[in-house]
């Protein structure tokens, strides 16, 4: 006998998770669609246990099923709290997810997340892939990620909120200033909502604009490595041919490809100037790895396999 189908969403305890979950359940149940309530303990706050528990009744009260997770470890010395969080509450729910059989996740992010993600990128100098933000949905993991709620202001949650006298927790870390996010959230997005009222609505735009330019570019991308590409390596004379904005792109693509993450934008630009101007053997630093130019061909090895020659460029730190 196969199995009801099951989505599961991501709750916080915070508002507008909660009112997702409860908005959830409500179209769920005509439908036969069973519901998780999945949590992750990021083990950063002294009151994340009283939010777990208050996520566990509440689900149980509400009749969905409930899963949780607590990160382990810490973010390193100097890392980023909030990357070292996201990172590990991606990867908490997807295992969450799947261990519940759930193949759709439900992200309660609004119109005001993304416009504040679309900010804080530009403010990182981030190009089209980062400007472009939050997807409205995506296939990760084997699961598909869904926020259905992207286009919807933070005023219509609260108000559907209030309407079902929802109860929810308040996470102070949300307008704490040691983190980006929190520092915008304080004295930045009040200023900009009284000079700009259209602010959350305009930058949404722009990451839809920037989704669609990142788009184009993965198509040219593709075409284009198609053509430069041999394995794993990418030829050099072919990729030289290209126009210098599609030699980029390509490069771009091909890096992200062999690295598993985006390249560093200064290893892009050392690589755009100096790896066409020679043949030698040379070697670029990358994360994790190295940038290896030999016999016409860039390669991706690890850190300790490179071979340089003495006449390769000197290498400066990234």
């Amino acid at each position: 006998m196969a199995l009801p189908p099951r989505v599961a969403v991501a709750t916080s305890g915070g508002r507008d998770s909660t009112a997702l979950l409860h908005c959830t359940l409500a179209q769920a149940r005509p439908l036969g669609v069973a519901v998780w309530a999945l949590h992750v303990h990021h083990g950063l706050m002294p009151e994340a246990d009283d939010w777990q528990a208050r996520v566990q009744r509440q689900a149980a009260r509400w009749g969905a099923q409930f899963a949780t997770e607590r990160l382990q470890g810490a973010p390193a010395k100097g890392d980023s709290i909030e990357a070292w969080a996201r990172q590990g509450r991606y990867a908490a729910l997807a295992r969450l997810a799947q261990a519940a059989g759930c193949g759709l996740v439900l992200l309660a992010h609004h119109r005001r997340d993304q416009a504040e993600t679309w900010l804080l990128q530009a403010l990182r100098g981030a190009g089209a892939a980062g400007l472009s933000a939050m997807p409205r949905q995506v296939q990760r993991d084997g699961l598909v990620w869904a926020r259905p709620w992207l286009d919807q202001p933070p005023e219509a949650i609260a108000a559907y909120a209030r309407a079902h006298r929802l109860r929810f927790v308040q996470d102070p870390s949300n307008t704490d200033p040691r983190f980006a996010r929190g520092r915008l959230r304080g004295p930045v997005w009040p200023a900009l909502q009284a000079a700009f009222p259209q602010v959350d609505t305009v930058l949404a735009m722009a990451a839809r604009h920037a989704q669609a330019a990142q788009a184009l570019a993965d198509e040219v991308a593709a075409a284009d490595l198609a053509l430069v590409q041999q394995g794993v390596a990418l030829r050099l004379a072919p990729w030289r041919a290209l126009t210098p904005a599609r030699r980029a792109n390509a490069l771009r693509a091909w890096l992200a490809q062999r690295l598993g993450q985006g390249a560093p934008q200064t290893l892009v630009e050392r690589l755009l100037a100096e790896a066409p101007a020679g043949v030698a053997p040379a070697h670029w630093p990358a994360p994790g790895a190295q940038v290896q130019r030999r016999r016409g061909e860039l390669r991706v090895l690890p850190a300790d396999d490179a071979v340089v020659a003495p006449t390769g460029p000197r290498q400066r730190p990234l």
